[in-house]
């Protein structure tokens, strides 16, 4: 299988267009379509159904598409792997959730690089469950995630706990203390179902008796900065991790409306693989992020 090939239609599958993609790599329309053939011939399935309003993933292109992006990764990683053969390889490959990546990790990355200032350190983000198929397939030497993880083959360790907080405009008419059946009069803009964030809000509200499914929820975004930008702007109010609105509420652009019954605390975990061939710097990488841990969060 051609690995441009399958960057290719991994491309297509995710823009849905392949006149787009075909621009973005400066190759004609029909070079790329020959590409997206190839890798259908070599594969047996047809992957998109092609009309004038774009393409569309058949059944298989939809498996394809799910293995595609670690695939790609770990070439990538062989080549960088390559790259080092003749030296010592001190590239250390992290994988963590959006939210801990953007908001918890860069202050304690940086501090690390002064620890280990020959370090090369490559972090990428995924959902809490890529992350761990992503470290369990050896594509990321280790990961951070929200909660436990769901794979028994993985070591674990707590590193930190963040709490989940409801957030309004200061321009939004609330209490800034409720109870949980007042938000149901306000309009919910949450991020997407798979993300960790929004299935631990299910989880708590479930304990308290509650379906989030039963409140106005006017938008499911993939992103807290775009859910920031619409929640300071007036248009509803939301629940995010502390770490992601801590800015915003010492700014005062924000402002935090508690909740009696809930006390939404959620635990960030470190996890990798016990091998007993780990390199040398991601044992070092591992003890230092267990050692110092939140501390160190942005």
């Amino acid at each position: 299988m051609n690995i441009e090939s399958l960057k290719y239609f991994h491309a297509v599958a995710n823009i849905g267009s392949i006149s787009r993609v075909a621009s973005n790599s400066h190759i004609s329309q029909p070079a790329l379509s020959q590409q997206i053939q190839k890798l259908e011939e070599v594969l047996g399935y047809k992957l998109l159904n092609r009309s004038n309003k774009g393409v569309a993933l058949t059944e298989a292109g939809r498996i394809v598409q799910k293995y595609s992006k670690t695939l790609i990764k770990s070439y990538d990683n062989m080549l960088e792997d390559l790259t080092v053969i003749d030296t010592t390889n001190n590239t250390v490959r992290i994988d963590s959730s959006p939210t801990i990546a953007t908001y918890s990790l860069p202050c304690t990355i940086y501090t690390m690089k002064e620890e280990y200032p020959g370090y090369k350190i490559c972090l990428s983000t995924n959902l809490s469950e890529e992350v761990e198929h992503s470290v369990i397939n050896e594509v990321s030497d280790f990961g951070f995630i929200h909660g436990m993880p769901y794979e028994s083959s993985l070591q674990a360790a707590r590193v930190g706990v963040d709490r989940l907080v409801v957030v309004a405009s200061q321009g939004i008419t609330i209490d800034n203390e409720v109870v949980l059946k007042d938000l149901l009069n306000y309009q919910l803009i949450l991020l997407l179902d798979r993300f960790k964030v929004t299935q631990e809000i299910r989880s708590h509200f479930q304990k308290s008796d509650y379906d989030l499914n039963d409140f106005n929820i006017l938008l499911s975004l993939d992103s807290i900065e775009s859910i920031k930008s619409t929640v300071i702007k007036g248009y509803g109010i939301s629940i995010l991790p502390y770490v992601s609105v801590k800015k915003e509420l010492y700014s005062q652009q924000l402002k935090e409306v508690k909740v009696k019954e809930l006390d939404m605390n959620y635990e960030i975990y470190l996890v990798y693989k016990q091998d007993k061939e780990i390199r040398r710097c991601v044992k070092n990488c591992i003890s230092f992020f267990k050692k110092i841990g939140e501390k160190s969060f942005c």
